[in-house]
């Protein structure tokens, strides 16, 4: 009994790691060179399990440091934490509160082959996920 329960115990905490803590293992912090066909003006265009949701994401450097915001109509305006590679993922960390309590959220910015950008972002250690497309805007045609 007691083996089948320290197995048990060690299935739950396994299974309670977020699939990003895994992942994070190849995540190394972004340069302003790798940063740089990233940055710029994005609109995540996302659905989720309640929905769809659409976020704002503002990238550009200070000094040697890639920066910026993450925007939403639920959450506000808020800073990016850390700006990380994975692969050719671009991730960014940042947090908001909700109800009071802070929420970590890993916004993942992925190049595909057809030059679109897939856009995912894992709320509370994937506790809730939303996917779908990033756009940049171009300058240019806001001219």
């Amino acid at each position: 009994m007691i083996r089948y329960l320290r197995a048990l115990a060690v299935g739950v905490v396994a299974l309670s790691l977020p699939f990003s803590a895994i992942a994070a293992q190849n995540i190394h912090p972004a340069s302003v060179t790798e940063a740089a066909p990233f940055l710029g003006d994005w609109t995540l265009d996302l659905q989720g399990p309640n929905g769809p949701g659409t976020f704002t994401v503002t990238l550009k450097t200070d000094k040697d440091k890639v920066t910026g915001e993450v925007a939403s109509e639920v959450a506000g305006t808020q800073p990016i934490t850390s700006v990380s590679m994975a692969d050719k993922s671009l991730v960014l960390n940042y947090s908001f509160l909700y109800e009071g309590n802070p929420v970590d959220a890993v916004v993942s910015l992925t190049p595909g082959p057809d030059a679109k950008t897939a856009a995912q972002i894992d709320f509370a250690g994937g506790a809730y996920t939303m996917t779908g497309t990033a756009t940049k805007k171009d300058k240019d045609k806001e001219k």
